[in-house]
């Protein structure tokens, strides 16, 4: 195979690649990163650390993620450098959601917002056990951060000001709970003002405090996990027995108990791994969407590296081709039934790599194409719609005043310039009267990566429970995730609703290993474009000799050819979104091969942060986002 150089990155760095030998961390904001590196530096570890900032990323980005969420995350221990772990902190569906139940209330798809949408809260029992196997600090040290800023304040960012503004109406009129908790005197806040959060500092206090008395550090966390489940289980319960406002347009009510939370508890599992080029890829396993970041390099692996630079015509077209494939096969063959159920060892082989490389032409495909896997019938490609109708009337709709792209459903949005040229990113609720689609595009949530100087290395993302969710939960001070909305109501999808499954996530942090020993955690916010922004990454660095900076600064691409994994679930056949500097002649040229382009604008795609680690040298790296102005890494 010829070595063909990549398009050299483009200087100067938005910011320096951070390197040292004491601790890294890269996250979504940077209150939570200065926290992380606050626990490194008084002596704990990254998984003190990484807890230490996710608790902070609840409180400084309630527009993104909260408690009522869920989280994915990918870890090596410095005493099992080769054995990389995945923390399972997403919930399954209650008890009570069933597709029955479903259809029974008028609905065809599970909503994007309201409690009809919510897993079993996972994220803050998967972080509490990551601690308590893991970790080295007491949990009250730990929570102090989080605590503090709920409690004396944090200055409110700009975006959760925007995001507010967006779903003022729909809290007015329909959500009181969220209103009184979001909308002091009925305004939406100024960016900037220092706002506060004491019912879940209180609760937060509580937990602590169950665990004191405890014989040892682990028994006060296990108390104080049981505590967060009693508290947080009867308080759900009590609260969406009342009808409230879904996306749909009408008043249900939720399904999920205090027996739903009780039950839960968050575990760990082995990591799904291929090879690429040398290294040694980690992600989840087919309950979420991490192995279709494997399948993709491995498709790509057959290829001259020519094929594979992000930043030409023939490796953006490649790589774009490539990733429909394997999110064909997510979307058909991927779920959490029993694991000999998702044939991954043959999706991810050798063989049926090259069958589906195979598959990739010269013009862009407009069709979503899963592949066989021999001896077993091929699940049915979801329903394919380019729009949604409801009959919801103008208003009604958790979104903007008028009925508009409903701001509260799906994932939270990352606005994309006005005056795209051809395509849409995600296409808008059709509802009477709707505004013009203002090109707002899924894919923001949070992320946090850190490394110590021990060798331990943590890649997680967060998600789910946004303030724009579901209402909020008095006594909690925050709502209910939306991930259910991952399910289909069709029992012959992998991905069907049922009662006790995951719904097939689309949160996938990644980590690196070569020769045994990890080498890059990565992650971003994204949702269906988390592990396409990862791709680029991976590629750039991989191959193409990028440093980690220089890869998350480059222009970045993904697809919309397939079913969207949010509500309401809508896709663009042959879409491309590109950022604008990828250039006008590399995009012109993807618009002669069929490809249906929407440009983002110049710093649009991509939330990227990322840690690294030389086992040689010990040398540790780290690198953030710049778009956006609020990701950030720090280290020494």
């Amino acid at each position: 195979m010829t070595s063909t150089p990549f398009v050299r990155p483009t200087t100067p760095l938005t910011r320096p690649d951070l390197k040292g030998t004491f601790g890294m961390v890269g996250s979504t904001h940077w209150i939570a990163t200065a926290s992380a590196q606050a626990v490194l530096e008084r002596g704990g570890n990254a998984f003190d650390a990484a807890v230490a900032g996710a608790f902070v990323l609840h409180v400084v980005e309630p527009h993104l993620n909260g408690p009522g969420g869920d989280m994915t995350g990918v870890f090596v221990t410095a005493d099992e450098p080769a054995h990389p772990r995945v923390l399972v902190g997403q919930g399954p569906a209650p008890a009570g959601a069933t597709i029955e139940h479903y259809r029974s209330e008028g609905l065809d798809l599970v909503p994007g917002s309201g409690a009809l949408a919510a897993a079993v809260p996972g994220s803050v029992d998967a972080w509490l056990l990551l601690l308590r196997d893991h970790g080295t600090w007491d949990l009250a040290d730990v929570l102090a951060y989080a605590i503090g800023y709920a409690r004396d304040g944090h200055p409110l960012l700009e975006r959760v000001a925007g995001t507010l503004t967006n779903v003022a109406g729909l809290f007015r009129d329909h959500w009181p709970t969220s209103a009184a908790r979001w909308l002091p005197d009925g305004e939406v806040p100024a960016p900037g003002t220092v706002v506060t959060n004491p019912e879940y500092a209180d609760l937060l206090d509580a937990v602590v405090a169950a665990g004191s008395g405890a014989a040892d550090r682990a028994a006060a966390i296990d108390l104080a996990r049981a505590a967060w489940r009693e508290r947080v289980g009867a308080a759900v319960e009590a609260f969406v027995a009342t009808p409230h406002r879904h996306a749909d347009g009408a008043d249900h009510a939720g399904v999920i108990t205090a027996a739903d939370v009780a039950a839960f508890a968050a575990s760990y599992e082995d990591a799904t791994t291929v090879t690429f080029r040398g290294y040694t890829i980690a992600k989840t396993g087919a309950w979420g969407q991490g192995p279709a970041l494997l399948a993709t390099l491995k498709i790509l692996e057959g290829l001259d590296d020519a094929a594979l630079d992000p930043s030409t015509e023939l490796g953006a077209h490649t790589i774009l081709e490539a990733q429909k494939l394997a999110l064909a096969d997510r979307d058909v063959w991927y779920g959490d039934p029993a694991a000999d159920d998702v044939p991954l060892t043959y999706l991810l082989g050798e063989e049926y790599a090259a069958l589906r490389r195979a598959l990739i032409a010269d013009t862009a495909s407009h069709e979503v194409r899963p592949g066989d896997v021999p001896g077993r019938p091929t699940p049915p490609v979801p329903v394919l719609r380019t729009e949604y109708a409801t009959s919801a009337p103008a208003g009604s709709l958790p979104g903007a005043p008028g009925g508009g792209a409903a701001a509260g459903v799906g994932e939270p949005t990352v606005e994309v310039p006005t005056g795209s040229t051809s395509g849409s990113v995600v296409e808008p609720v059709e509802t009477p009267d709707s505004p013009e689609h203002t090109g707002a595009t899924r894919g923001d949530t949070c992320h946090i990566d850190v490394v110590d100087r021990w060798g331990n290395m943590v890649s997680a993302t967060p998600s789910g429970g946004w303030l724009q969710s579901s209402p909020t939960v008095p006594g909690l001070g925050f709502c209910l995730g939306t991930r259910l909305q991952m399910t289909w109501l069709d029992e012959a999808s992998p991905s069907a609703l049922t009662p006790g499954r995951r719904p097939r996530t689309t949160l996938t942090p990644t980590l690196v290993l070569r020769d045994g020993e990890p080498v890059i955690a990565l992650g971003s916010p994204g949702g269906d474009q988390q592990d396409q922004w990862q791709l680029l990454f991976l590629l750039r660095v991989l191959v193409g000799g990028y440093t980690p900076q220089q890869a998350i600064d480059a222009p970045a691409l993904h697809t919309t050819s397939f079913p969207g994994s949010f509500w309401p679930r809508t896709w663009t056949p042959g879409g491309a979104v590109v950022e604008d500097r990828l250039g006008e002649d590399v995009i012109t040229a993807l618009e002669g091969r069929g490809h249906v382009v929407t440009r983002a604008g110049d710093w649009a795609l991509g939330r990227l942060s990322a840690v690294t680690r030389d086992p040689a040298t010990g040398l540790l790296g780290a690198a953030a986002n710049p778009r956006g102005a609020q990701g950030y890494a720090a280290g020494r």
